[in-house]
């Protein structure tokens, strides 16, 4: 039994969905599975689109493995694939190809060449290859559906706490640490600056944020700046972490943040000793939260 879907950020919703595959399975005696891809479709839909992404491929599987199901199929989403008609895709794919007995639809999800069918024609197509077709409830959280769009919106927001209720885990960053301007250390709070290892994943809110810091493979409390470092009159955005208690050196090394809160916007100060002063109560404050728990 299986469903179908880019599943990005593998949110409350997905997690809903691929519970309910599970428990309608466990009921049919059948295996459950999720067919996904590795490249959102519209990249391949539509030249030059480039998504603002929740996950990296990796952590989406890293993910998918956390919510039980028992197999998780990587199928190349190509032009010759997306231009099958419903039809052809539940006939010729998963039938034919994957043997699916039993197939899952989202709530709202629809697939197929311009996606002209919708779910009563998905249930005639299953019946021509003795499939199942069956669609799932609506997942809702408070007053609007969860989707990744609405996450997204709340990371555009810096509300990085209702958006990692939705996903249901922190929001992370994942790069490598590189040579920065050296400006925090001057000031006495030295940071990592971060190089983002994949380009497509959406960044939170320009701002500074209280995080959990993971390098070297040991966890560490962090206040991270997302911004053009205004004060010094930056152009490019940058993201640079503040870990608290620690003096070591971690040019080169793999490292990962997990956003906890938004401390504040990010602002030009009127001199460094201003500066300095905020960046000391931005580390007060983001000690107490992460003690905090």
């Amino acid at each position: 039994m299986a469903t179908v879907g880019f599943f990005d950020g593998v949110h409350r919703g997905h997690r809903f969905l691929i519970q309910s595959l599970r428990e309608l399975a466990d009921r049919k005696g059948l295996p459950s599975a999720v067919m996904t891809f590795p490249v959102h479709p519209r990249v391949v839909l539509q030249r030059g689109f480039e998504p603002s992404l929740l996950n990296s491929f990796d952590e989406k599987m890293a993910q998918l493995a956390t919510t039980g199901v028992e197999a998780c199929f990587v199928v190349d989403f190509t032009p010759e694939l997306a231009a099958l008609p419903a039809r052809d895709f539940i006939v010729g794919v998963l039938s034919q190809q994957w043997r699916v007995d039993t197939l899952l639809v989202g709530y709202d999800h629809r697939f197929g060449h311009h996606r002209t069918d919708g779910f009563e024609q998905y249930v005639a197509h299953g019946r021509t290859c003795s499939m199942e077709v069956i669609r799932a409830g609506l997942y809702e959280s408070g007053e609007k559906a969860v989707s990744a769009s609405r996450i997204r919106q709340l990371l555009s927001e810096g509300d990085v706490e209702e958006a990692a209720q939705l996903l249901t885990y922190p929001y992370r960053l994942k790069g490598h640490v590189v040579p920065g301007y050296r400006r925090g250390r001057e000031l006495g709070f030295a940071t990592a600056n971060i190089e983002i290892d994949d380009r497509l994943k959406a960044y939170p809110e320009a701002g500074v944020y209280a995080v959990w810091t993971h390098v070297g493979g040991r966890r560490h409390k962090g206040m991270l700046s997302i911004g053009n470092r205004p004060t010094f009159g930056g152009a490019e955005i940058s993201v640079e972490v503040h870990l608290l208690h620690f003096s070591e050196t971690v040019y080169g090394e793999e490292i990962e943040v997990a956003f906890v809160r938004r401390l504040r916007e990010n602002r030009k100060f009127d001199s460094l000793d201003a500066l300095k002063a905020q960046l000391a109560e931005d580390r007060r404050a983001t000690d107490e939260i992460l003690s905090a728990g």
